[in-house]
């Protein structure tokens, strides 16, 4: 009887021992959290999509909040609501962000681009493209199983005739596609761009008209024609800096568009519609 009641006398002490060591270890390795970290994090929607460059919401709360020079309105799923009430907690400038959008760099329907191989495996785009290279004469085109539209977080994306279409008016911007994507397919550009470049070969010449229609064969003649040197060979692939070309203005006339051979440089965005309505104009001209 003795013994069973030292040992519980025994291991209720030992139970107060540890309780008390471990309330003294919270006070001396306790974590600071400053409370404005906690209240930015609570203003974001909480999607963790990675669009403001930081691993998730929690990890963008804290560098807008310690860092001076990160803006309040990287949050491009939250918009401009979130980017005020974070601007206001943190007594930063809120100022208005580039719209951006998913864009498709392939049209490989189009371009009648073949496939070399029935291909029977798990659907998904990154299983695909370990497999001798995916199905595709083409070794960069979108290989169409979806693998994006799954991470989608505003159903902009759906698959149709095998190819990711994008939705622009529906698309955040937030770059989850673009990452996702095993052959960098999608990316993002500002929704009010003229130009924009429908191929993301790296091959040249024979290599790419032997597989596709429309695909470029680095003729670089875009190049050589934009006035503002906006349009550059990076990574072996066709490239526009964005911000250049709309800060040159539409007085070019899209003329990389008109020099492209094989149509890979389309107008998009204002210069598209516009461009259709002066063709309905002249239709209707034509007409009377």
């Amino acid at each position: 009887m003795l013994l069973v009641l030292y040992s519980i006398l025994a291991l209720t002490g030992l139970g107060f021992v540890a309780a008390a060591l471990l309330a003294v270890a919270s006070r001396f390795f306790a974590v600071y959290e400053d409370p404005m970290v906690g209240k930015v994090t609570d203003t974001l929607p909480g999607a963790n999509c990675g669009g403001c460059g930081y691993a998730g919401c929690e990890g963008y709360a804290n560098a807008v909040v310690h860092n001076p020079s990160i803006p309040p309105n990287l949050c491009v799923v939250g918009g401009a609501k979130v980017a005020s009430a974070i601007g206001t907690l943190t007594g930063k400038l809120t100022t208005e962000m580039e719209p951006l959008c998913a864009y498709r760099r392939c049209d490989k329907n189009a371009g009648q681009v073949a496939t070399r191989f029935d291909y029977k495996g798990i659907p998904s785009c990154a299983a695909a493209a370990a497999l001798h290279h995916g199905s595709d004469q083409c070794g960069f085109s979108c290989l169409g199983f979806g693998d994006c539209v799954k991470e989608c977080l505003t159903e902009a994306l759906h698959v149709e005739n095998n190819i990711v279409m994008v939705n622009e008016a529906m698309c955040i911007g937030c770059g989850k596609c673009t990452k996702i994507c095993p052959r960098n397919v999608l990316q993002l550009i500002p929704k009010r761009a003229r130009v924009a470049i429908t191929c993301s070969t790296q091959d040249k010449l024979k290599a790419v008209m032997d597989v596709c229609k429309v695909g470029c064969i680095h003729c670089e003649k875009c190049v050589k024609t934009c006035p503002a040197k906006a349009i550059s060979m990076e990574k072996k692939r066709i490239h526009i800096d964005q911000k250049r070309c709309l800060a040159s203005g539409d007085s070019c006339g899209q003329a990389c568009a008109k020099a492209c051979p094989r149509h890979i440089l389309r107008l998009h965005g204002p210069a598209a519609v516009a461009a259709m309505a002066e063709a309905c104009d002249k239709e209707q001209q034509k007409a009377v």
